[in-house]
């Protein structure tokens, strides 16, 4: 009698459980069939550790430094023997020591006018640069425009004595806009040379922190560059801080401002 109320306690039990999870909204079993648990085997099999996700290519390689020195040596004799920019767009364009104008859609030269008294260097060219063919005519350029009207001057004036001609360290767009590699800036340095003794400004703006580094050989920062005058290829030049970093840090466009007037300040003590 005993065992049939055990029975019938642990029956009443396993019903109210199941109704339970039927009033919880549960409606049929996990398996088709009942499982012996006896039958089981003693070790169930290992899982297959999760396969590793697929790791990112490589960047490639920098070129070896023999490679290096041999394309710069090559740019500075073509370089040197183009007699005006004409010749000098062509010595780039036919330059096979840098891989980057394989994935550029343009060669970007230059804008504005050739016998304005500011010459502008920039860095590199930028996905709208790279469509157009032209420097600083994406967002950046934009603000750079603005800029420039501020104090009465622009690409496009008629007087040279308020025009502004206009460049970049590379002529060719790294992927994903990465920043210049030191082997790339030494390769077209030799060009950027010939490039301000043929159009021969009053004065040089060296726009962010890749002109600056580049052609000034120094290891200091943009934002310790900025604002101080110095002579470079026997002219004043100025560091000043890249438009695309005014975009992204508004607060400096004050001292790209004071930057700015005192470029307009210097012009006016060159007349």
């Amino acid at each position: 009698m005993g065992i049939k109320q055990d029975w019938d306690r642990d029956f009443d039990a396993a019903r109210a459980a199941l109704d339970w999870q039927v009033e919880l909204g549960a409606t049929e079993a996990i398996c088709d069939a009942p499982v012996n648990c006896y039958d089981l085997p003693d070790r169930l099999p290992k899982a297959a550790p999760p396969a590793k996700p697929a790791s990112a290519p490589p960047p490639p390689a920098a070129p070896p430094v023999a490679d290096t020195a041999d394309a710069v040596a090559q740019a500075r004799a073509l370089a040197e023997a183009a007699p005006d920019l004409d010749a000098l767009r062509a010595a780039i364009a036919g330059f096979d020591g840098c891989e980057l104008k394989l994935g550029a859609r343009n060669l970007v030269f230059a804008d504005g006018q050739r016998e304005a008294r500011v010459m502008i260097v920039g860095e590199a060219p930028g996905r709208e640069e790279d469509r157009q063919g032209k420097p600083f005519v994406g967002e950046a350029g934009q603000l750079l425009d603005r800029m420039l009207d501020a104090i009465g001057m622009g690409r496009e004036h008629p007087d040279p004595a308020r025009a502004v001609y206009i460049t970049n360290i590379l002529p060719w767009r790294p992927p994903q806009n990465r920043d210049p590699s030191a082997q790339e800036r030494a390769m077209f340095r030799p060009f950027v040379l010939r490039h301000i003794e043929l159009v021969n400004p009053d004065l040089l703006v060296l726009m962010g922190r890749v002109s600056a580094t580049t052609m000034l050989e120094t290891a200091q920062g943009i934002t310790s560059l900025r604002g101080n005058w110095c002579r470079f290829m026997d002219r004043p030049c100025l560091p000043m801080l890249h438009p695309a970093y005014l975009l992204r840090t508004p607060s400096a466009k004050r001292e790209a401002w004071a930057d700015l007037l005192s470029l307009q300040a210097k012009l006016r003590t060159l007349t």
